[in-house]
């Protein structure tokens, strides 16, 4: 939700909100229509509140405030609080690469229940990427004038492993509750990320068209792979027996709830299966990695998991093509 609100003053529109020191502030908009006054609101208050100060606490704020509805600033919140403590009461432009490599090793080196060999590099490239990405915000706004070099470990290369398909038959076999294995049947059988799976509701599942429309037209935030995608006939009669017993708009659901996660049942029937790295992205990188095998072209492939970029899917995912590279190795034959 907004940190401001739109009020009214002699007629006309004004937006209004409470400063650090819990003080009300109040700003003309100069319009008397509502929608113009929706329209203006956001980018002034973000002028409005723009930090005087230049550490990295402050222009943090400024720039989710700034980009506030955007999905990278949900993941934002979560690698704040792996920097705030080192970088948020530094000024930016003070951020040396000593600075850098010392917040590398401090997180290579924390042991944690779920990550007991230490943060990954993958995790790490991510936090000081959204650094860098605030304080080259900070610039274009000129708050800074220069832009420190951020160091980062080099990003992994994406994993390999997939499920085959007898695979993720046992897999859903062994699930123990059904909306874990109606999740299984919806990221596989439409490529989904988890997000978008389980955020999935009903009136985008078009039963005529056979089709699954994966993105909320409703909602404005930038989100990655959310394509509309033909659903087959094995997953539609699966959903219209879920449907027949839906007692929430959310596709999937569990006691009359809405599900926020399944990494727990999906780890449970994972190690029922001696697969204990299974996971929801797996199951989507599995999906494609089917696709690819049966010969569809790069470009397909590219739409039906909603890629913006074909390169991502041709390094990722020819390889399994059946036809990559196969006239050329022809050529060579002697």
């Amino acid at each position: 939700m907004p940190e401001w609100r739109l009020t009214r003053l002699r007629g006309e529109f004004c937006i209004a909100w409470e400063d650090e020191r819990g003080q009300r502030r109040r700003y003309r908009l100069g319009t008397a229509d509502a929608k113009e006054a929706a329209r203006r609101a956001p980018a002034r208050y973000s002028e409005l509140t723009r930090p005087t100060g230049q550490n990295v606490a402050e222009l943090w704020q400024a720039y989710t405030r700034d980009m506030e509805g955007r999905a990278v600033v949900e993941t934002m919140r979560h690698t704040w609080k792996a920097l705030e403590k080192r970088f948020g009461p530094m000024e930016a432009e003070a951020i040396t690469i000593a600075d850098c490599r010392a917040h590398v090793e401090e997180r290579r080196g924390l042991r944690t229940k779920r990550f007991p060999k230490g943060i990954g590099d993958g995790t790490i490239h991510t936090e000081l990427g959204h650094l860098r990405m605030v304080l080259l915000w900070a610039k274009k706004h000129k708050i800074i004038e220069n832009v420190p070099a951020i160091e980062r470990p080099a990003k992994p290369e994406a994993k390999d492993a997939y499920l085959t398909r007898i695979e993720v038959k046992a897999l859903i076999e062994a699930a123990k509750t059904p909306h874990i294995a109606l999740a299984i049947r919806l990221l596989i059988g439409t490529g989904a990320r988890i997000e978008a799976a389980l955020q999935l509701t009903w009136d985008r599942v078009d039963f005529a068209r056979g089709m699954i429309q994966l993105r909320n037209p409703f909602d404005k935030a930038r989100r990655k792979g959310r394509a509309t995608v033909p659903m087959n006939d094995a997953l539609k009669e699966y959903l219209k027996t879920a449907k027949g017993e839906a007692m929430t708009p959310f596709v999937i659901e569990w006691a009359g709830e809405p599900v926020k996660s399944i990494k727990r049942g999906l780890k449970s029937a994972g190690a029922a299966i001696k697969r204990p790295d299974v996971s929801p992205h797996m199951l989507r990188h599995s999906a494609a990695v089917w696709l690819a095998e049966d010969g569809h072209s790069m470009w397909e492939v590219s739409q039906f998991l909603g890629h913006n970029d074909i390169k991502t899917t041709t390094r990722v995912y020819a390889k399994f093509s059946p036809t990559h590279l196969r006239k050329l190795a022809d050529s060579l034959s002697v």
